[in-house]
């Protein structure tokens, strides 16, 4: 994408490869907000405000160079949706989602998030996310950072019993701990089946969760989380047998390779967004 930095402004010409709304709605993050001229978002210590006017894209940000990273933005999604386009249903999807790019949030708070997400919604998994911000670091007068794992794992179970989330509590609890005892840099090291495994260990995160976290915190493209929306996609389109949601993420993974989670997420914004039944 052809974009220009100006000052604390990231700006580039309004096309069908960016759409803030489908971007940040499909369930790929939990941090942001509608505003009145368009989006604000917060990853990690980084804030950005999103306004499309006049057929340009101006993100106004603390870190340019943050949100370049984030929305993916040196990535020719034109080229690949053009490859894609030659499965039917993929077509459709990409007609619909047109504008979705992978984010890369930051990676210890993407564990935590996602751990939250497990069966819940993004209006519920954001009220969460907004209660354990309140003791993150300030960003501005408004908004904190997610917090860290070394601050979380300094809080007692009872906080987390405190969060509304339910089960997920104790997961939350017990991650914070390991997470605060090891450098996550050198697990960014791992090739993606170590990760993988290395994801499942932690508590409260399953097959599905550990896809999500390797897409959208280690930039892991080549993931393919399964859900029971892409479970149906793989029945009614790309049936080769009966297998379980990690041998269908296996499979779709090999048939679509560094480009997975791209089609993934066309995949799961149109059949849940776009009311197309798939039973």
């Amino acid at each position: 994408m052809d974009y220009r930095i100006e000052g604390n402004k990231i700006i580039f010409n309004k096309t069908e490869d960016f759409d803030a709304q489908s971007i940040l709605e499909c369930g790929q993050m939990f941090r942001f907000f509608k505003t009145s001229s368009g989006y604000k978002v917060i990853t990690g210590k980084h804030i950005a405000d999103i306004v499309e006017k006049d057929g340009e894209v101006v993100i106004t940000t603390n870190s340019p160079s943050v949100f370049v990273d984030f929305f993916d933005l040196d990535t020719d999604y034109a080229k690949i949706k053009q490859e894609l386009e030659k499965y039917p249903i993929l077509k459709k999807a990409i007609s619909f989602g047109k504008g979705i790019r992978i984010a890369k949030g930051e990676t210890e708070e993407i564990i935590f998030q996602f751990i939250i997400s497990q069966n819940n919604n993004i209006k519920r998994i954001q009220k969460i996310v907004e209660k354990l911000s309140e003791i993150g670091e300030k960003i501005d007068d408004n908004y904190n950072a997610f917090p860290s794992a070394k601050v979380l794992s300094t809080m007692p179970i009872e906080y987390f019993q405190g969060l509304g989330a339910g089960y997920r509590d104790k997961y939350l609890y017990e991650t914070a701990k390991v997470l605060a005892n090891i450098n996550l840099e050198e697990i960014k090291k791992l090739d993606d089946e170590q990760l993988y495994k290395w994801l499942l260990s932690l508590k409260g995160v399953g097959p599905k969760v550990a896809s999500c976290i390797m897409l959208f915190g280690f930039g892991r493209k080549s993931s393919f989380p399964v859900d029971t929306w892409i479970e149906k996609v793989y029945k009614k389109y790309f049936y080769n047998g009966e297998m379980t949601r990690p041998q269908i993420s296996a499979f779709l993974q090999g048939k679509f390779g560094v480009m997975s989670g791209i089609v993934q997420q066309y995949l799961f914004y149109y059949f849940r967004s776009s009311g197309e039944i798939i039973d």
